[in-house]
């Protein structure tokens, strides 16, 4: 959000404030309806004074229309949110999150004890990539092993498909499920 953004949110948010506690005010009888009215009354009559409320009525008209039908998020950080934009001497290619997702989850199905594998990639301003692997493992796994195997696996081959440095694979072990032989059995 811009600071001007922030600014005119604060001041609209104080308004409103302010005119919620005197409506509360006036419904418990605690402020007179006549003070009120005459305030308003020279608010809307006088002329600087009118011609300043017009001014703020406009202004919070607009930033209501702009709240209620225009989307704040800028470009730059849909581009976050969907992926790491590269760019070279030859044009821009931009890497989805979903296609470094696909790539992890290939990755753990070559392991034979991994099962039921899903993930999530996050990415920061300066496409640092974190990636989070829950799985469910069978039961003859060795976890520590078969977890520090994932994560060397999938920064290489991050690394070798999109060029990018992965920071994190974090790595929750849901379940461990029973092998498909003693199910057999």
């Amino acid at each position: 959000m811009k600071v001007i953004e922030k600014i005119a949110l604060i001041i609209y948010s104080n308004i409103i404030l302010i005119l919620s506690i005197i409506l509360c005010l006036l419904i418990f009888g605690w402020l007179d309806m006549g003070v009120v009215g005459d305030i308003v009354n020279k608010c809307l009559t006088t002329d600087p004074a009118s011609k300043i409320t017009l001014g703020v009525c406009i202004v919070f008209i607009l930033l209501s229309i702009r709240c209620i039908f225009f989307d704040p998020t800028s470009k730059e950080e849909l581009k976050d949110k969907q992926g790491v934009l590269l760019e070279n001497e030859n044009g821009k290619l931009m890497i989805s999150k979903e296609t470094i997702e696909n790539l992890v989850d290939s990755v753990a199905r070559d392991f034979e004890s991994a099962r039921e594998i899903t993930t999530r990639v996050e990415l920061d301003k300066e496409n640092n990539v974190k990636i989070f692997v829950n799985l469910t493992v069978n039961s003859n796994a060795v976890i520590k092993e078969l977890s520090a195997n994932l994560q060397n696996r999938i920064k290489e081959k991050v690394k070798k498909s999109t060029d990018l440095d992965v920071k994190e694979v974090n790595i929750s072990v849901k379940k461990v499920a029973p092998t498909q032989e003693s199910e057999e059995a």
